[in-house]
């Protein structure tokens, strides 16, 4: 069971990378289907997560969504379709969500600016280079702002991926041969320990994504997985609130058991427990 993880950079020729290193491995090539699925949990058109996704969608437009349950629906996107296996995940944060796993190779594509401009004005047909330039900032700026936010780390920093290819400087069949030689080496292989790690993952992603539904309320508490046994800790409000967040984890689907350490701030004159 193969599955990599690859970032999303415009004008790179990330994709094509993808598209070769699918076809060589047979694997399955995901991108917009994530944020397809993404939108549809939060009931919303898909063509606003693109445009956020982007760095395009105005204030106005983002203002329809939520930005945790944006991060949220996409990580449990991200681990269940690792769990299928066979897959290319490209983007969506996932070489942060899966760099930890020990089975999946993580890699980025990136080039130099003047490269990246001169593709993307043969793509748009345009010789206006300010245009282009003002389009990969805003791309890379609102991956990067993404990336910090949700995981706390620099997307460009070259120790977050197992391998960094250079479309500037290799051909786009090098770099597909260095995917799939790196895809085979044997710190690569799934192990038990590591489809154990990635399948306790998956499970903590559905649960914050049950929580963020409308009747999870948002619940934030740390989740913890070991073989489908679940141990919720933090504070609540509200004894209801702790039951429903002990509910709502039994309603999963992988979880076998529910160990409820969630503890109750008790109301005060300032800050009431039913405000």
């Amino acid at each position: 069971m193969t599955v990599l993880a690859m970032t999303q950079e415009m004008a790179t020729l990330g994709k094509d990378v993808a598209l070769g290193v699918a076809e060589k491995l047979g694997l399955k090539l995901v991108r917009h289907e994530i944020g397809d699925e993404v939108a549809d949990r939060m009931r919303v058109n898909r063509s606003l997560i693109r445009r956020a996704r982007e760095g395009k969608a105005g204030w106005l437009e983002k203002r329809g969504y939520d930005d945790r349950s944006f991060a949220l629906y996409g990580a449990e996107q991200v681990f269940d379709l690792a769990l299928e296996g066979n897959v290319l995940i490209r983007g969506w944060g996932a070489t942060s969500l899966l760099k930890d796993i020990g089975s999946v190779p993580c890699i980025r594509v990136c080039a130099p600016l003047a490269n990246r401009m001169q593709w993307l004005m043969e793509r748009l047909e345009t010789d206006d280079e300010d245009l282009v330039r003002e389009e990969i900032e805003r791309s890379d700026n609102a991956h990067g702002a993404r990336i910090r936010q949700n995981f706390g780390i620099d997307w460009t920093d070259p120790l977050q991926y197992h391998l960094v290819l250079n479309t500037g400087f290799v051909s786009i069949a090098g770099c597909v041969e260095q995917v799939v030689h790196l895809s085979r080496l044997p710190e690569f292989q799934p192990t038990p320990a590591s489809a154990a790690k990635l399948r306790g993952r998956a499970l903590e992603a559905r649960i914050r994504a049950a929580f963020m539904a409308p009747a999870g309320g948002g619940i934030n508490v740390t989740i913890d997985v070991h073989a489908g046994a679940v141990t919720l800790r933090g504070m609540v409000i509200s004894d209801r609130e702790r039951g429903l967040a002990e509910e709502i984890t039994r309603n999963v689907d992988g979880v076998e058991s529910v160990d409820n350490q969630v503890r109750v701030i008790r109301g005060t004159k300032v800050f009431p427990a039913d405000i």
